[in-house]
């Protein structure tokens, strides 16, 4: 596939916002590279209290992802986008002041709730921002973009561990809010998007509340069951790798680079036909099959060895990555299509408690079943998949007649 053909986005708003994405996953992604070093060597936690911080942050944050949503509807896309920005950017800079659990946590839940709040304005400036026919080409450019972004901000990251001393170490977080900072004045200079119509004579948004179409909450959840992908490809396939197969540990940098590759190569081109519901229906039973394949080959490497485990766990590590590009190109699609868009904040905080929950229940679940189980582990996880799958398609008709019946416009 040529530059020309796929690779470079085609229009000056889909090069901007891609641009944007690079900024934004640099930034963030050379702090995550180093998290753990930060908050033990310099803050001076124990590993289990950034785990407890960590947990009760995510709860906070799937508890708040709702409001946080309806406060894009009610103050604008782009203004929430750019403020919590700058929140985010904010925190990150005041990261080396803190000495204890309580402010850790407290710092943690905060910048969870920015996060979200920045995460539901820019899904929902992205919708609205562009026409119906390019919005997944779009996105698909964009988290492209993001994955170049984490690879260079996890080389930055890795630059400031190889050095070592505190103050390269503290030096990454000031990275990162700096970073930040320039990312909430790109967006600013974005183009701005109308804010969705209200109800005559009334404060509230027309159209009912996303929480009244069960079809969109089912098929929320079933998305965040299978973008549970990334709790494979970051967690369960490593600790595999290390603690049940003969494969050196080496292998991990190959498949992370692979992964990247073929995640900035091929998500615009997995991401073709998505843009309808159809098209996201086919792209999730896609993304139901790769699980399935990726969990049994991953299944047999416990028992395999040498050349074979290598090249078998590289395989299922292809194909949870072809997963992973066609379930997040089914994930727009639905996203964009099954939204009211006379509510899109208050649907898109909805749709990011499927992410939410997902980050919270499958890294335990996941694990406990692949390292506990073995092979039948890998087999529930393969059958959870596909259960997701299967459920995606009545819950998106469910959806559909929704809106219908409450009047929201087709694909606005």
């Amino acid at each position: 596939m040529g530059l020309g053909s796929g690779l470079l986005p085609r229009t000056r708003l889909e090069r901007d916002l891609a641009l944007q994405c690079v900024l934004s996953a640099f930034a963030t992604g050379s702090f995550l590279t180093g998290t753990a070093v930060f908050f033990t060597q310099i803050v001076g936690l124990s590993g289990a209290q950034v785990g407890l911080g960590m947990s009760v942050a995510a709860g906070v944050s799937l508890a708040l992802s709702i409001p946080l949503g309806r406060l894009t509807d009610v103050v604008g896309a782009k203004l929430l986008w750019v403020v919590a920005s700058l929140l985010e950017a904010g925190l990150y800079l005041v990261w080396p002041l803190i000495g204890t659990f309580a402010t850790f946590v407290a710092m943690l839940a905060v910048l969870a709730c920015v996060e979200t709040a920045a995460r539901s304005a820019r899904e929902v400036y992205r919708i609205a921002v562009f026409p119906r026919e390019t919005r997944v080409r779009a996105m698909a450019y964009m988290r492209a973009a993001r994955n170049v972004g984490y690879t260079l901000g996890a080389g930055a990251g890795g630059v400031a561990l190889g050095i070592g001393s505190r103050e390269a170490i503290i030096a990454v977080p000031l990275l990162t809010g700096g970073l930040l900072v320039l990312n909430a004045v790109m967006v600013a200079f974005l183009p701005s998007v109308a804010r969705p119509p209200r109800a005559k004579g009334d404060l509230e948004l027309m159209g009912p509340a996303a929480l009244r179409n069960p079809g969109f909450v089912a098929l929320a959840m079933c998305n965040g069951v299978l973008g549970s992908n990334q709790v494979l490809l970051n967690v369960v396939v490593p600790l595999w790798l290390v603690e049940r197969t003969d494969v050196p540990q080496v292998l991990l940098a190959w498949l992370f680079g692979t992964n990247t590759v073929l995640a900035v190569a091929l998500q615009v081109r997995a991401s073709r036909g998505s843009e309808t519901v159809p098209g996201a229906l086919r792209a999730v039973r896609w993304s139901g099959w790769a699980f399935v394949v990726s969990c049994a080959l991953m299944a047999v490497t416990h028992e395999t060895i040498g050349w074979v485990s290598i090249v078998l766990i590289w395989a299922g590590h292809i194909t949870i990555t072809g997963a992973e590009l066609w379930q997040s190109a089914a994930s727009w699609g639905f996203a964009s299509e099954l939204s009211d868009h006379r509510r899109l904040g208050d649907y898109q905080g909805v749709w990011g408690m499927g992410h939410q929950v997902e980050s919270i229940v499958f890294p335990a679940l996941f694990t406990f079943l692949a390292l506990e189980w073995g092979a039948p582990g890998w087999g529930v996880i393969a059958v959870i998949a596909v259960a997701a799958a299967l459920a995606s398609h009545p819950a998106a008709r469910a959806a559909e007649r929704h809106l219908v019946k409450v009047g929201a416009p087709v694909g606005a």
